[in-house]
């Protein structure tokens, strides 16, 4: 979905193992994860062939300086708390430009109910695919829903399925 974009930011990296698939498809990505040790951790396994800008930040204390044509976050809105949900989003969609794109993943609220004790610990905002439409359409003027079962995504009943995908794009000012 972000084939082609120059540059693209991703929020939320962990140890940015799908940082790198997603880098064989544009011409510049940086990553960026709030916790230090998951960023020190891929400083020190990043090699030559995979060089790219990661660093530290918390989104909640101020938006990323930049401009990026392409966003995503992926298992990170479901760790925010929702009274933090509108500053989060604010500041994380601040550095994209006016033609560019986000896409945020998350668990569904329906796949809680099999989820272990320790997932649900850490899932304190997860949503149906009407919920997580309606929050990202205060941002953007185009939302597309998507939904996944195992590896299959499609658009089909999105009640039964374990992770939602929103793509987004046309950001409102």
């Amino acid at each position: 979905m972000l084939a082609g974009s120059e540059h693209v930011l991703e929020i939320g990296c962990g140890d940015a193992f799908g940082t790198r698939l997603v880098q064989q498809q544009v011409k510049s990505l940086s990553a960026t994860d709030f916790d230090e040790v998951f960023v020190k951790d891929v400083e020190q396994r990043m090699v030559e062939r995979w060089k790219f800008r990661v660093f530290s930040h918390d989104l909640l204390a101020g938006p990323i300086s930049g401009a990026y044509d392409g966003i995503f976050a992926l298992d990170v809105l479901e760790h925010i708390s929702p009274g933090d949900e509108g500053t989060f989003l604010t500041n994380a969609l601040a550095p994209l430009t006016a033609n560019g794109v986000a896409i945020i993943g998350m668990p569904s609220l329906e796949s809680q109910a099999y989820a272990s004790p320790t997932s649900k610990a850490g899932h304190v905002n997860c949503k149906s695919m009407p919920e997580l439409k309606k929050t990202m359409a205060r941002y953007f003027h185009n939302v597309f829903m998507f939904s996944m079962n195992d590896e299959t995504v499609h658009t089909g009943f999105h009640s039964m399925a374990h992770y939602l995908i929103a793509l987004c794009a046309h950001k409102k000012k």
